[in-house]
């Protein structure tokens, strides 16, 4: 009776052996890939100087000297953890700002620059062309991200200045907006701010309306 109870127990002991072998095996090697992250489709605007190219460019990790600012435009993927960001970038000069709702078809997303610490004539044009994208027909219904750039600079107005004089809280009331303050000296508050406007996307596919 010892003899088949012993038996038994070394037949229960491979059984569960087996079974933990194929568990991890199955983890080590047939995991798969992993699910292919979403894309979305941005349109990034704002004046020549408001530092556009040289945020966009430092996240995709180009080296700093390979940066020229942009003239018409350019298209660049931005990888995050939990998106792709397709980010079209236009020039800000005078004579390339008036195409620039040539360019607005297919966004999903806006992220608009504007140097913080510009003369009293470029934050107002800066406030203007934002006034105007955001009323805009094909952007109107879309989440903004603001980046209040050069913070790092003497000259920089607050947030709470920029919001007061952009009149942010009237005009984009029941749109959703992401103000934030931002520099080249610390990316992470960069990627911090494109991760809350990917949360904004996120929330826009799971909308009834979309679905």
């Amino acid at each position: 009776m010892d003899y088949l109870i012993l038996s038994e127990y070394i037949q229960l002991s491979f059984a569960v052996c087996r079974i933990g072998i194929y568990v991890c095996f199955r983890a080590l090697c047939c995991k798969g890939p992993p699910p292919p992250r979403p894309e979305y489709d941005l349109v990034c605007i704002g004046l020549t100087g408001s530092g556009k190219t040289s945020l966009l460019s430092q996240l995709c990790s180009e080296r700093p000297e390979n940066i020229v600012s942009t003239t018409g435009f350019s298209i660049k993927a931005v990888p995050f953890q939990n998106a792709i960001l397709n980010i079209k970038e236009l020039g800000g000069t005078d004579n390339i700002r008036k195409y620039w709702s040539r360019y607005y078809q297919g966004s999903q997303g806006v992220i608009f620059v504007l140097d913080s610490a510009s003369s009293e004539d470029d934050l107002e044009t800066a406030r203007n062309e934002l006034h105007s994208a955001l009323q805009h027909p094909q952007l109107c219904t879309l989440p903004f991200l603001i980046l209040a750039n050069h913070q790092d600079k003497p000259a920089a107005r607050s947030i709470q200045e920029i919001k007061k004089y952009f009149e942010l809280e009237p005009l984009a009331r029941g749109k959703h907006w992401i103000l934030k303050p931002c520099s080249l000296d610390d990316m992470e508050a960069v990627k911090d701010s494109f991760s809350l406007l990917i949360n904004l996307l996120e929330e826009r596919d799971f909308e009834p309306s979309r679905m």
